[in-house]
């Protein structure tokens, strides 16, 4: 590369950086006494996360090639598109309960079989409260939409997709220390707030990079849209909880646990072909 077309590489790296900066003033921009945790402040960061996905997009026109513009809709960019959709919208789950067969077996073997039979309920009643938003929609739509949707078609522009994929999630891993402030806010000693954030920025940044894969290879911002929110349903698996089980009980579970790990690395490829979702478009680096 030469000098310019390596500064337009930094543009649009600096702009992913700018996106993720501005995502987190946008949540402590209002002037609260309150916790994360208080309605009022999620009703005001409901707004903050959502003018960031009005705003998020105007980086990616102004810092896109006007060769790519011209080449594809803008939308198709963002990965907002009908083509494939319900496959978009039903495959990545599926693939992602696979991986979490055994936190799944583990939750239905806590219940009664009458609750087996009506789990799906068990969760209506969390529909309209707003800390379930919160969680399960607002946050991993804006985040989906901010950290992938507005990021990956920039840094697909000038790096490869490997690379793209594994660095997208930095800005999305590095974000989440904006939790360490909140835990330090409530007494919670610097060591143990620093080494808690440390452990999410690492968690975050491997699923960021599950994400940025769903969204390359289909195409469509639902997709990791959907799978975030699942993930955010399933929690991080209570390892703790399943070494506490007696046998035969543990082992069964260990089971899942690993078997479906190897049936998630197996059937990733082929459950995310892009030809599944009609997704035709290919990448080619403007900066090459």
């Amino acid at each position: 590369m030469d000098v310019g077309l390596w500064s337009g590489s930094l543009l649009r790296v600096a702009a992913c950086f700018a996106q993720a900066v501005l995502y987190i003033a946008s949540l402590y921009v209002w002037n609260s006494p309150f916790n994360r945790d208080h309605p009022s402040t999620i009703k005001r960061r409901f707004i903050s996360a959502l003018s960031m996905m009005v705003i998020s997009p105007f980086f990616v026109y102004f810092f896109s090639s006007g060769t790519l513009l011209n080449k594809v809709s803008f939308c198709h960019l963002l990965g907002l598109r009908l083509d494939g959709l319900l496959n978009a919208v039903v495959v990545p789950l599926l693939l992602t309960s696979v991986l979490f067969l055994g936190p799944i077996a583990m939750a239905l073997h806590a219940l009664s079989p009458r609750q087996v039979i009506t789990y799906p309920s068990l969760f209506l009643p969390d529909v309209c409260n707003i800390f379930w938003l919160r969680n399960h929609v607002v946050a991993p739509l804006s985040e989906e939409f901010t950290f992938r949707a507005c990021m990956m078609p920039l840094l697909l522009q000038s790096f490869s997709p490997m690379t793209s994929i594994f660095f997208c999630p930095i800005p999305f891993g590095v974000a989440h220390f904006h939790h360490m402030i909140e835990r330090i806010y409530t007494g919670v000693p610097f060591k143990n707030a620093f080494l808690l954030s440390m452990f999410q920025f690492c968690y975050t940044t491997v699923f960021g990079i599950y994400s940025a894969f769903l969204f390359y290879r289909t195409g469509h911002i639902v997709a990791p849209f959907i799978v975030h929110a699942f993930c955010n349903l399933m929690g991080f698996p209570d390892i703790a909880g399943l070494m506490a089980l007696e046998k035969p009980l543990k082992t069964k579970m260990l089971s899942l646990l690993v078997g479906g790990l190897v049936a998630w690395t197996v059937l990733l490829v082929p459950l995310t072909s892009p030809a599944l979702y009609e997704n035709q478009f290919v990448w080619t680096q403007v900066d090459s």
